[in-house]
């Protein structure tokens, strides 16, 4: 990921605009160099009309130029959709405060003062390049999960009309919730990585430079040491040590203890606090302080975004294993744990308010099956075994091998199946269910898939405890093509 990253940073298209032709061909030079792809442009006109025939991917912006400038240039490209997006960093002789706070009030991202140095041009470039590839990265991902959920909406019609995507279409909800909260993790750990480059980069050279050697040594220990952090407490725990903390903190007549606890609490410093306490008793120390917590909460909204992408990911995996289905489907080699670990991902959200989920797999070899097939078998008798329960109590799943067999238990705790109607569970159209919730025919296409596999379904119910048992004959290659 890092070297596909690498890659889009050095084919990243830079247009620079300032209408002093020195100026130009130096920027040129020295972006060039670094392998981007420049196209200069010598006044706010052109760059207008260049950017909206072709947006790039960065653009450096001259101030003072004639007719159009560089203010007036950066208003017109964010009030266009199709440029809004494109990072602006302005690059003027303006060194006036009024000037770069105009310069962001407009839509830049950043403000570099003439005369420039060509390292830190070349750093805030990368900065921002890097900035914008996530953005890209996390819009195309958002695209994606979002048109995953219209495509379920505009199909649930039809997904009904089976058994098994029946139990998809009550499902559908649920799904939605869980691809929601990582899209919403994401959302706001991307707005707080921007808020920070916006707020701090532009001051991070000036607060380098005014730290002494003394309190730069300080500063990267103790970033170093936050970055460490990996205990993870109870909210017990956490109550505890911020008390003691704040009760330490007054007695050193450290100010805003509370707050500066918490804050220790989250970097994981508690245990450092004496080496801490002269910092955080004048103005300079709370400012280093302020910086190492600012780093400490751009690394978590890092994680945040990787821990809700793999988790969008999953789900979107499994639904589209899910929701797969081909009538012509060949027998293929396959780990039937997957297919039962697909079905309870879907349900993962069902299970939350009062559901037990104990799985008990043992090693198990991969076999030829109709996994699409099979996956709609664990649907069933998981849907069924949830409301048999209404939704309360424990799932119990045992796969194991048994001799020649590979054998799958799915038990639930709900109030079983009464002995009179157990001889007409799998005949068709037969349910127990309130008209609206069951078609009848869960379990006699789960007999029919049972069958084509050469397998059996075994059930056996009292009150408290129901296990339904499947037996799929592990050696099926030679015969099952001609079931």
């Amino acid at each position: 990921m890092i070297e596909n990253q690498e890659l889009k940073l050095i084919k990243a298209n830079i247009l620079v605009v300032d209408d002093n032709p020195v100026n130009l061909r130096l920027l040129v030079q020295i972006l060039t160099a670094k392998g981007y792809k420049v196209r200069p442009v010598p006044n706010g006109k052109l760059a207008v009309s260049t950017s909206q025939a072709a947006p790039p991917d960065l653009i450096l912006l001259d101030i003072n130029m004639p007719n159009m400038d560089g203010y007036e240039v950066c208003q017109k490209l964010k009030d266009d959709p199709q440029t809004a997006d494109v990072p602006v960093i302005f690059i003027s002789a303006y060194n006036n405060a009024i000037d770069k706070v105009k310069a962001f009030e407009v839509g830049g991202v950043d403000y570099i003062p003439k005369p420039f140095q060509v390292e830190e041009v070349l750093v805030r470039v990368k900065n921002h390049l890097s900035i914008r590839i996530l953005q890209k990265t996390l819009q195309e991902k958002n695209t994606n999960l979002q048109q995953t959920l219209e495509e379920l909406k505009t199909t649930q019609e039809q997904l009904i009309q089976s058994e098994k995507m029946a139990a998809l279409g009550q499902l559908i909800a649920g799904i939605a919730h869980e691809i929601n909260t990582p899209l919403g993790a994401i959302r706001s750990s991307i707005g707080n990585i921007k808020d920070f480059f916006e707020k701090n980069l532009i001051k991070m050279p000036i607060f380098f430079r005014n730290l002494t050697a003394k309190e730069t040594e300080v500063y990267f220990k103790l970033l170093k040491l936050s970055s460490q952090k990996n205990q993870i407490l109870s909210s017990r725990e956490i109550r505890n040590l911020r008390r003691n903390l704040v009760a330490k903190l007054e007695a050193k007549n450290v100010p805003d203890c509370y707050s500066i606890a918490d804050v220790l609490v989250d970097l994981g410093l508690d245990q450092k606090i004496e080496q801490i306490t002269p910092f955080l008793k004048n103005e300079r120390g709370l400012k280093i302080f302020e910086q190492i917590y600012q780093f400490y909460t751009l690394r978590q909204s890092a994680t945040t975004i990787n821990i809700a992408t793999e988790k969008a990911a999953k789900i979107v995996f499994a639904l589209k294993t899910h929701a797969r289905y081909d009538s012509g489907e060949i027998p293929r080699k396959s780990d039937i744990i997957n297919g039962i670990e697909t079905v309870l991902t879907l349900y993962q959200n069902q299970f939350k308010p009062g559901v037990n989920v104990i799985k008990n797999y043992g090693k198990i070899p991969k076999i030829y099956c109709y996994p699409d097939s099979l996956n709609q078998v664990w649907t069933n008798l998981i849907h069924n075994a949830l409301q048999a329960m209404d939704y309360k109590g424990k799932l119990i799943i045992d796969v194991s091998q048994e001799k020649s067999y590979l054998q799958v238990k799915i038990t639930d705790t709900g109030k079983g199946i009464p002995q009179e109607i157990m001889p007409k569970i799998f005949k068709p159209f037969f349910t127990t269910k309130p008209p609206g919730e069951g078609s009848g025919l869960g379990l006699d296409i789960v007999n029919k898939i049972i069958n084509k596999h050469q397998a059996s379904i075994d059930v056996d119910s009292v009150p408290g405890k129901t296990t339904f048992t499947v037996a799929i004959p592990i050696n099926l290659e030679e015969n099952i093509s001609n079931v």
